[in-house]
């Protein structure tokens, strides 16, 4: 490798020993033994990846009865109304991803968490604060928007990993994200109106008049922890980015990355740059696709689960869904940590995500199937012993197959660390792909259960027109992950 000059350290012979074309990945195949992980820098990492979803979900449980005690709505009906808008954390979370992405690639990415993951703290005890419904919708978009660099944290993952290690690295790394969604619930669930449900030990008159408080403020201690652990522990990594190997055969670890002197900033693409890239608008259109499909995937199914029978759905109690969703997230556990990283050293990236993406139409090509699998059972009179065989069976196969699609997120963070355009510009594109995965999700839930609900007691197609819908909508989106895997070959 060629010796780097005073103004250029090793990390940066990766991106310039050769010239690079518009389609010549970051990284490559070929290192025979995998470099040390920096392993501090990862854990920090997947707990700041863990406190978005947390800030984001914990207020589900309450979120309603928060409305209605702040007496927004006169008629109960229309709680469901004010709960939504409340949802202005998603809305500004998007228009905020680029611009901190964007400052990051001039500025630093540590100074961007820091200061993201601190403000998160603040207004997260401001909404438990809150005592109008003014107030809320400010917290909730403060949230949103210091919540927006969300997409900084994996830049930072993919410039502390290398080609030999990278597997391990997101696999382990997309995992946490579920986590933080999961434990978000539990604590609005189990810490919300406290001097009601624990009086023996929250019998307080602070409690009694902020009963929201105490979940907020134990989501806001994690981002305070996280907060400390990027203070002390997070270094720098922008220019920073790990060596795949020198001429004497050494690997960078995380000492190599940590004493490497920085480079000189470099800029990084505009929006109109990025944009002129295939590879990045193929990205930013299956990135929004694969979250449109898996979020509707989730609504979809819990609604699907919880409807009638004869209205096309399973008829389950609230403990069957919990226990369905439980499957579910074991699944992801085992396929994320155990299975992901070996497939990945098989498999090329591109052709893996593609194939993730085929498998949306399928899934929800079975949904009906489990329908009519439970009408069987019914109309046999033998419902639960079939049930149980056949339909609880065909649950796990469907969230089996569910959760290998769900990877396609982890292998996207993969495909723009190989295609974007620079490392100074890392960042950004980070950023413009989660953009278009945000954007989606945005929409994805509302419009999802009113295609489930408007056509599954609709005597057309036996009510399994939404299924058709999205089975047409996954598969034509294929086309656009298609796209990346011609591109890759065709460099």
């Amino acid at each position: 490798m060629a010796q780097s000059t005073p103004d250029e350290s090793p990390a940066s012979d990766i991106y310039h020993e050769h010239p690079r074309t518009e389609t010549q990945p970051l990284i490559e195949r070929g290192q025979l033994y995998p470099s040390p992980l920096p392993k501090v820098q990862l854990g920090v990492l997947c707990f700041l990846r863990m406190l978005d979803p947390m800030s984001f979900t914990q207020i589900f449980p309450y979120v309603n009865q928060f409305m209605s005690d702040l007496g927004v709505a006169k008629d109960p009906s229309q709680i469901g109304f004010y709960s939504g808008l409340e949802s202005s954390f998603a809305v500004f979370q998007l228009l905020s991803i680029y611009p901190w992405g964007l400052l990051s690639d001039n500025i630093g990415r540590r100074p961007v968490v820091l200061w993201g993951v601190a403000s998160l703290a603040i207004v997260t005890i401001l909404f438990g604060l809150s005592p109008n419904f003014t107030t809320v919708i400010i917290a909730r978009a403060l949230a949103g928007a210091f919540s927006g660099n969300v997409a900084v944290i994996p830049s930072m993952l993919c410039e502390i990993t290398d080609s030999s290690n990278q597997y391990f690295a997101f696999s382990f790394f997309g995992f946490w994200w579920p986590l933080g969604a999961i434990m978000g619930p539990s604590i609005g669930g189990f810490l919300s109106r406290p001097a009601t449900k624990h009086p023996t030990y929250f019998d307080y008159t602070f409690f009694k008049r902020f009963p929201y408080f105490l979940p907020c403020f134990t989501v806001s201690l994690f981002s305070v922890v996280g907060f400390f652990l990027a203070f002390f522990l997070l270094q720098e990594t922008l220019d920073q980015q790990p060596n795949e190997a020198t001429q004497s055969g050494k690997t960078y670890g995380t000492s190599g990355m940590l004493q490497r002197p920085p480079l000189k900033p470099r800029k990084s693409s505009s929006l109109r740059q990025l944009m002129s890239v295939p590879m990045i608008r193929a990205l930013c259109a299956s990135g929004c696709a694969l979250s449109f499909f898996s979020t509707a995937f989730d609504v979809v199914f819990v609604l699907f689960c919880y409807s009638p029978i004869s209205e096309g759905g399973l008829a389950f109690s609230i403990s069957q869904i919990g226990f369905a969703l439980a499957i579910s997230g074991a699944i992801a556990a085992l396929l994320q940590v155990v299975f992901m990283p070996t497939i990945l050293r098989r498999v090329d990236p591109a052709v893996m995500y593609h194939f993730c993406m085929k498998l949306w139409p399928c899934v929800f090509l079975a949904l009906p199937f489990l329908n009519i699998v439970a009408r069987r059972g019914v109309a046999i009179g033998d419902s639960e012993r079939y049930s149980f065989w056949f339909l609880w069976g065909g649950i796990a196969l469907t969230l089996s197959v569910a959760r290998v699609a769900f990877l396609a997120y982890s292998v996207n963070m993969l495909l723009i660390k190989a295609y974007s355009p620079d490392p100074a510009s890392l960042g950004s594109t980070t950023a413009l792909v989660q953009f278009s995965i945000c954007f989606s999700r945005a929409f994805s839930p509302a419009l999802a259960s009113a295609a489930f609900t408007l056509t599954s007691t609709s005597p057309f197609l036996g009510g399994y027109t939404w299924a058709l819908l999205m089975v047409l909508l996954s598969g034509t989106s294929c086309l656009f992950s298609r796209k990346i895997v011609e591109h890759r070959y065709s460099s």
